[in-house]
């Protein structure tokens, strides 16, 4: 059944080659997902009293860090493809990486340097979690124009199709039609958990260091398990489950515990009330 409002995306995936390096959509949103998400953590960082160099610091560890995780996950999620081709491992700006991957290692390479540094973890991470998500959903254009994840056929009336010969989903698009959108759903969704997080932080939660990053951490899990059953590019690890499933559940049960744990502890009735959107100061530049 062809749906009424089939979504076409026609654009090649790759936009340019800048002195042999490829350039493509994904790299592009990836990169502008990355840059928005670190000053949108660091604007929170501002209006909750955090050390806003320390978290340039942890940013300057965590992208780097995350780059290698995200690229590290895929490959081996498709070890069946980069086994027998080794030189296209660090072919990252063709496309390729793991968001589940980027996120662990991200997080744990920046926390690993905090705890080194001394730094104030907790209040941290909940200003990292408000980059993150929206930085983790604007990379999911890219995704979208190059069409990278393939995902279950549908009737639904905003399914895509791709007709660029170039675009990973064209021959998909060709054998099974119209197909879901999947990670749209995400970036879509992902905006949605911010937007409940924001009157949650203002309002409780910013008294519980760390908490807040922990129900994001919740939430981005239960959206990624829910939304791989309409994919198609993750095989089945166990339990009819596949890996970025598995990594969700972990991700869950962790997120749980620790947020239960901090809870415990009771409020830290020295963290200062943060500064309502809208009247966060602009940081000038010294002179």
């Amino acid at each position: 059944m062809t749906p009424a409002l089939v979504i076409e995306i026609p654009w090649d995936p790759n936009i340019t080659t800048i002195g042999g390096l490829l350039l493509t959509w994904h790299g592009l949103f990836t990169a502008v997902g990355i840059l928005i998400g670190v000053q949108i953590a660091l604007r929170v960082a501002r209006a909750t009293g955090v050390d806003e160099d320390d978290m340039y610091t942890l940013a300057l560890v965590a992208v780097p860090a995350g780059i290698v995780g995200a690229r590290g996950l895929y490959v081996i999620e498709h070890w069946d493809f980069f086994g027998d081709n080794p030189g296209e491992i660090i072919a990252i700006t063709e496309g390729g990486i793991s968001v589940w991957g980027a996120l662990v290692t991200g997080v744990l390479g920046s926390v690993a340097f905090a705890v080194w540094r001394r730094y104030e973890i907790r209040p941290a991470l909940d200003a990292a979690i408000f980059g993150m998500l929206p930085g983790l959903a604007i990379g999911r254009l890219g995704d979208l124009v190059n069409g990278e994840h393939l995902a279950r056929g549908t009737d639904l009336p905003w399914a895509v199709v791709y007709t660029d010969p170039d675009s990973p989903a064209f021959a998909h698009s060709i054998a099974i039609g119209s197909h879901h959108p999947a990670t749209t759903y995400e970036l879509i969704l992902a905006f949605v958990a911010v937007a409940a997080l924001v009157p949650l932080f203002l309002r409780w939660s910013y008294r519980f260091p760390g908490v807040t990053f922990m129900l994001g951490a919740a939430s981005y899990a239960l959206i990624r398990f829910a939304l791989t059953y309409t994919r198609l590019d993750s095989s089945e690890v166990v339990l009819g489950l596949r890996v970025p499933q598995l990594v969700a559940v972990l991700t869950l049960l962790v997120a749980i515990a620790v947020a239960a744990y901090w809870l415990r502890l009771g409020p830290d009735e020295e963290r200062p009330e943060p500064i309502p959107p809208g009247r966060i100061p602009i940081r000038r530049a010294e002179t």
